[in-house]
């Protein structure tokens, strides 16, 4: 235990994706320091922080509500997170969350009128660069937090920063960071990132956030060392700043070795609820042999094009295999409306029921609770890094179906790097077809063969996920170790202050 006077303010971006990992993080550090750890955002936010929060919760995180009006930005009422917003709102929201800088300032005054001296420092979402300014500006340090892995952080923040796109006419190019041999290609970018020249709106967001956080005292990166040594050496390289590797930010109970064996993980994590009691999933996964079902699931944020979602659901059925699958409304049509039967092939769902084959769930599933189950051999997603972490702490190899943001990055050192996925399409705009479907599903979950290998190497890197938050008398695994030595570097700074 330090000096439990210190105290710690937190900063996240106004997203599920991002707000999830820097709760843990908070737990980990008042766990770990005793320090107050104060978790800063918007009303709403906090609202949904608090209820993931299990009742029995006993440290002491505070929540500081920092006015926002979405209004004032010509955003909906009511809109303070990224959830279910399309993208032109959702850059909204991102310019939108600039105006955060002067209550956050309030906070911190307030804080040295009551405290007799600054927090120690400020952890602040890599999406806000102002922070770095306002945590001078009161005599305390920033430390820019990656909630992402380190490959992609870097993919992403070097791409925003340089545009290589833009300074060739080849669909190849190299990003400023990565060496001669890493290639990137224009299919994995994102339509906004594909248009940004340094003018678009993104860019003129993304590059004076990222220019400024280069400034901070250090990165925080949601990783294992042991699992990407390559990005976080390149991006330690690039930012020529510490970074501290305090992954993977997940619940204890599923990093412990026994599988199903705790209660419902996914809903402390995600503060939600799903439209199946756990126990359902849990019935049905039980009634499967080992390694026999693939899950399904895009994220919070997204979904396919109807035409995309027909072709993934004959592929599916064509395949033979068991599979559950998080559905939404296709592009186009309101992601909180209903989900019409007309969207997947005509008695497909009742085909489904009958057969036991397939389990369809609108809006939401307890991921990690059906990740973790032995009956679970894969996962189709999105790439976004919570869910992968999520699945490779439970040894699931990833078919990969990137979207937006960095997961095609993500993706591509899943399947070059870790060799822990193969993908199976890029994007919203992409074409695919049920026959490919049904071979890139059956090749993933092939016992034998490319399967196998994939299975073979997500094992392993589960085991180094576990060993990195492992603590054991004296021994400690990489991640706590990260913990710690940032936490004696900010007290360090703090003593250099005049």
């Amino acid at each position: 235990m330090m000096d439990s006077q210190e105290h710690i303010v937190m900063l996240p971006f106004l997203a599920h994706g991002h707000l999830i990992p820097f709760l843990a993080l908070a737990k980990q550090l008042q766990q770990r320091t005793g320090f107050t750890i104060t978790i800063a955002s918007t009303k709403l936010n906090i609202q949904y922080l608090r209820s993931s929060i299990s009742t029995d919760y006993d440290f002491k995180i505070l929540f500081a509500e920092l006015q926002f009006c979405s209004s004032a930005h010509d955003l909906p009422p009511n809109t303070e997170n990224t959830e279910n917003l399309s993208l032109d709102r959702v850059i909204k929201l991102f310019y939108a969350s600039q105006s955060l800088e002067y209550p956050l300032l309030r906070l911190l005054n307030d804080i040295i009128d009551q405290e007799g001296r600054p927090p120690l420092c400020i952890i602040s979402d890599i999406f806000f660069g102002w922070a770095v300014d306002v945590a001078k500006s009161v005599g305390t340090v920033n430390v820019s937090f990656s909630t992402g892995g380190a490959y992609g952080t870097l993919a992403y923040v070097s791409f925003c920063l340089n545009l290589p796109h833009r300074s060739t006419d080849s669909d190849e190019f190299l990003v400023p960071g990565f060496p001669e041999s890493v290639r990137f290609h224009r299919s994995q970018l994102h339509q906004y990132l594909r248009a940004a020249d340094g003018t678009d709106v993104w860019s003129k967001f993304m590059q004076p956030q990222f220019s400024r956080c280069l400034e901070s005292s250090g990165w925080l990166c949601n990783s294992v060392k042991e699992i990407e040594p390559l990005g976080l050496d390149l991006l330690m390289k690039y930012i020529r700043l510490p970074v501290w590797a305090i992954g993977p930010l997940l619940p204890p109970a599923a990093l412990k070795s026994s599988s199903s064996s705790h209660a419902s993980v996914s809903r402390q994590r995600a503060g939600k609820k799903s439209s199946l009691p756990l126990e359902k999933f849990l019935e049905w996964l039980d009634l499967l042999s080992p390694n026999s079902v693939l899950y399904i699931s895009f994220g919070s944020q997204n979904t396919i094009g109807a035409s995309q979602m027909m072709q993934l659901a004959i592929g599916l059925e064509g395949s033979g295999k068991s599979f559950i699958w998080v559905v939404r409304p296709p592009l186009g049509f309101d992601l909180n409306g209903e989900f019409r039967a007309e969207w997947l092939p005509e008695g497909f769902e009742e085909r489904m029921k009958q057969s036991r084959r397939g389990l369809i769930v609108r809006d939401w599933a307890p991921q990690l609770d059906i990740l973790s189950h032995k009956s679970t051999g894969a996962f189709l997603s999105h790439c976004g890094w919570n869910s992968a972490l999520e699945s490779l702490s439970q040894g699931v190899p990833i078919v990969g179906w990137p979207m937006a943001a960095e997961q095609a990055f993500n993706s591509k050192m899943l399947m070059e790097e870790m060799g822990v996925s193969v993908e199976l399409t890029r994007g919203i705009q992409s074409v695919i077809e049920a026959k490919e479907v049904k071979r890139v599903i059956e090749s993933a979950m092939d016992e034998h063969g490319k399967g196998g290998d994939m299975r073979k190497k997500a094992a392993e890197v589960k085991e180094l996920i576990k060993l990195a938050v492992r603590e054991e008398g004296e021994e400690k695994g990489s991640s706590l170790k990260a913990v710690d030595d940032f936490v004696r570097t900010v007290l360090y700074k703090r003593q250099e202050q005049p």
